[in-house]
């Protein structure tokens, strides 16, 4: 839960503007937080003038002491970070100055959270341009041991921890590096360094090469903060944070977010965490599960062989749910399953697709939203389905991040191309033959063999079945995508498991011919050769 203290006109080029909203309204969003669900940790990002660092530091010292005065207070359920004044964990992140140089808050705010905020503080987070404005130093930071000088004079503040982050120091390596040109340019770490009033720990890592760092100081801040919450000491929960930061950014690097020179720092990219369909009571760690490997050209791979696609009309007229209809396609084969409801209600959506994301996950059955990326993002889908006049194939990238599958409905070889360079693992060519299902202009098997020469992996769709699957096949798809074949019938399991055994017989085939031809041609090279 958030109260905001400050509202930016802000994009990736950098802060338009800054509006403070009045202390009497911030006052009152504070109220609404604290007097609903008890926070367990509270971080402050930027505060843009005195008053409100002043508001902020009143009300959460009243906060304090309102539960300390509340029955069971003593109950042993505050977390290990609390302060001695009674606060929950509390980490200030002294936001003054963007990435881009704008200033973000007045003069004055440098000395209020030296007098008011940072005293109540469990760990502050300032970069080490921050953190020569709360020394009020001119001498700036540009060593580990100035970062140990200054991180020792913050403590003397009254706070219980001070984490000095110094990834801008490896920048300047960077830089440097590169200024020199050097051909054997050695490993940068980004080093953060911590201190509690006894000791000095070091937190290095790999320094990631990305321009998606727009927004990284915020989320380690809070991400120190939801480890504490969780009962984890100051320095564990540096560590739980600046693992998470380092997986999430080198994740993101590869992709290109943002027209200014502030790429924003992609939250979803490359975090894997314990699946909240499959288990939803586990806690969320702060390191990447195993992934099934990309294909060697880097796509994610999917087992295209029996696509099927949900109607919503066909379930209507045959009295079944989207959970019984996929059941019945489940079980009868399917490799993938896309989810095409365009009369359903967001809400009522991801309550369905996730349903059925509990069928499908255990069973290794990729379920693809079609069109919906924000109801693929809502109940962590495994990809998203879009087509040519949808969200751009290269945006649906970015919001998914690189391990989500992305497939694009095409119609011709450029299509498909201009897919695969924005970010596409397959395509859907189609229609191949006329089809009931959908008003859509046919491709037929000379445009599917053209599509599928361009190298990235498709299934058709269009009026394909069992009773054609050898000669589409035929064309270098890797599947077939039915709609009213299998959905339509009686049966959906008996439809769907026909149709898979012709896909699999014409792939069989298919592999024959391929083998058989590969041995012809290698006879004509020897025959020339020997000759």
């Amino acid at each position: 839960m958030s109260a905001l203290s400050a509202l930016t006109a802000q994009n990736s080029t950098g802060v338009q503007a800054v509006h403070i909203p009045p202390q009497s309204f911030l006052e009152q969003q504070l109220d609404s937080v604290f007097g609903d669900l008890q926070p367990l940790a509270v971080k402050t990002g930027m505060l843009p003038d005195a008053a409100t660092v002043q508001t902020v530091a009143r009300k959460l010292q009243q906060y304090a002491a309102a539960a300390a005065a509340r029955p069971g207070s003593s109950s042993g359920l505050v977390p290990s970070g609390s302060s001695s004044r009674g606060l929950v964990p509390l980490v200030v992140d002294p936001v003054m100055i963007s990435t881009s140089g704008h200033a973000l808050a007045e003069g004055s705010v440098g000395d209020a959270l030296r007098q008011c905020l940072i005293p109540l503080a469990t760990v502050i987070t300032p970069n080490l341009a921050e953190a020569q404005v709360l020394l009020g130093s001119d001498q700036p930071i540009e060593t580990l041991g100035d970062m140990k000088a200054a991180a020792a004079a913050l403590h003397k503040l009254g706070c219980q921890a001070v984490l000095i982050k110094g990834g801008h120091l490896a920048q300047q390596q960077q830089l440097l590096q590169q200024q020199q040109q050097s051909s054997a340019a050695a490993a940068i770490e980004a080093t953060d360094i911590l201190y509690d009033g006894q000791r000095f720990y070091y937190y290095a890592a790999p320094y990631i090469r990305t321009d998606n760092t727009h927004g990284t100081g915020c989320t380690l801040a809070a991400a120190i903060a939801t480890a504490l919450a969780h009962g984890q000491s100051p320095v564990e929960a540096v560590q739980s944070a600046k693992d998470y930061l380092t997986t999430v950014l080198a994740g993101s690097k590869g992709l290109g977010l943002g027209a200014g020179p502030q790429h924003p720092f992609h939250h979803g990219a490359g975090f894997s965490r314990v699946d909240p369909i499959l288990n939803p009571k586990a806690p969320v760690l702060l390191n990447p599960s195993p992934k099934a490997p990309k294909t060697p050209d880097g796509l994610n791979p999917v087992d295209l062989r029996m696509y099927v696609v949900t109607d919503s009309g066909c379930n209507k007229r045959a009295g079944k749910t989207l959970l019984q209809a996929v059941q019945g396609a489940v079980a009868g084969g399917a490799t993938v399953v896309q989810l095409r409801e365009k009369d359903i209600d967001g809400g009522d959506f991801v309550r369905e697709a996730t349903a059925v994301i509990q069928l499908c996950r255990p069973l290794e059955i990729p379920v693809i939203i079609n069109d919906r990326v924000d109801v693929a993002i809502a109940c962590d889908a495994d990809g998203v389905h879009v087509g040519q006049s949808d969200i751009p194939t290269r945006l649906v990238r970015q919001m998914l991040g690189p391990d989500k599958i992305v497939g694009v409905s095409t119609k011709t070889p450029a299509e498909a191309a201009k897919a695969a360079a924005d970010g596409a693992d397959y395509v859907g060519v189609g229609a191949v033959f006329p089809t009931s299902t959908k008003d859509s202009s046919v491709v037929g098997l000379e445009g599917l063999r053209a599509t599928c020469a361009i190298g990235i992996p498709a299934v058709a769709i269009g009026g394909v079945g069992a009773h054609n699957a050898a000669e589409v096949l035929g064309s270098g798809v890797q599947g077939l995508a039915v709609v009213s074949a299998v959905f339509a019938a009686p049966d959906v399991e008996v439809a769907t498991r026909k149709l898979r055994e012709a896909v699999d017989l014409a792939l069989q085939q298919r592999g024959q011919q391929q083998q058989q031809q590969q041995q012809c041609f290698e006879h004509v090279v020897q025959a020339a050769v020997v000759a």
